[in-house]
């Protein structure tokens, strides 16, 4: 081995500092943060290697990096039959992640492709027990369903499925517009419900303020003639106290004449018209009144006929 590396040269020596370097350099490895390394030695797994500066030695050993990040699959559309005999187009779209590397890489041979194929596999199943109402109206339902599901069977495969969005569930091109002429009737039969609200409740309002008017009207009328009679029993009450006063004072005054006074009173009141009365001249208001009335005649007594 000495006389070898003597006979070399410094041609020699030159070359093999550069086949040194490339060999070491074959083996360079570098994890970034978001992925695990795995190292198989003569195709056996050695360890797992974590972000960093690894290295490994050619040819014998290898290193398989895996993202541990979030990764995302599209499942392409497919045709599924619904319960109601519907051949509706589905598609979505799956989360995950890969918790565990040395069962993704070793327990499954794809581990993305057969995701995919779950996914296919576990829509035809879910979907094509509902009727394509249920599954467009009940989307979260079997957006959780659907991950539940997944997340079950890719655990042997160190897979944690974060979450499944359906992205559409299409009917038929004559199932759809028939759907689409059904929405339009529902809401023009909404948009009639929501002008006949709006027209009862305005008549509603209409009336009620009639009836207030009505009840105000009423009130004011109310008012008026408890005005009016309250006037009135003022009037009256005036008119007693001023008989009265009128009668203390005859009484006080004139005595026995208050009869009397009283008469010419009725007398007087009676004849402001012009009216002409006929008094029975026996009575003491006919010698009171007889010079002033011109106009009573007095009623001659009768004289029995023999």
């Amino acid at each position: 081995m000495a006389t070898f590396l003597e006979g070399l040269g410094w041609l020699g020596w030159i070359i093999l500092i550069f086949l040194l370097i490339w060999i070491f350099s074959m083996g360079i490895r570098i994890i970034r943060p978001r992925q695990k390394g795995l190292i198989e030695r003569l195709g056996k797994y050695k360890k797992t290697a974590d972000q960093g500066f690894h290295w490994i030695i050619p040819v014998i050993d290898k290193m398989i990096k895996v993202d541990i990040t979030e990764n995302m699959v599209d499942v392409e559309p497919q045709k599924i039959i619904t319960k109601d005999d519907l051949n509706a187009t589905v598609d979505a779209v799956v989360y995950f992640r890969v918790v565990d590397p040395m069962k993704a890489i070793y327990k499954a041979q794809n581990y993305q492709a057969q995701i995919t194929s779950l996914a296919r596999t576990t829509l035809r199943d879910i979907i094509g027990k509902m009727t394509l109402t249920e599954a467009n109206s009940k989307r979260d339902t079997l957006n959780s369903i659907l991950e539940k599901e997944l997340d079950k069977q890719t655990d042997a495969w160190g897979i944690d499925v974060i979450r499944v969005e359906l992205q559409r569930i299409e009917p038929p091109s004559d199932v759809q517009q028939a759907m689409n002429n059904v929405v339009i009737a529902e809401r023009e039969k909404k948009a009639a419900i929501d002008f006949a609200t709006a027209t009862e409740t305005k008549a509603d309002g209409e009336r009620r303020a009639e009836i207030k008017k009505a009840e105000g009207k009423k009130q004011g009328l109310i008012l008026e003639a408890e005005g009016e009679a309250q006037a009135i029993i003022q009037v009256a009450k005036a008119e007693a106290e001023k008989i009265q006063k009128v009668n203390t004072a005859i009484q006080q005054y004139f005595k026995n004449e208050a009869q009397i006074y009283k008469k010419l009173e009725t007398v007087e009141r009676a004849l402001k018209d012009g009216t002409k009365y006929v008094i029975d001249p026996n009575t003491e208001i006919t010698n009171v009144i007889a010079e002033r009335m011109a106009g009573i005649i007095p009623i001659e007594p009768k004289t029995s006929k023999k």
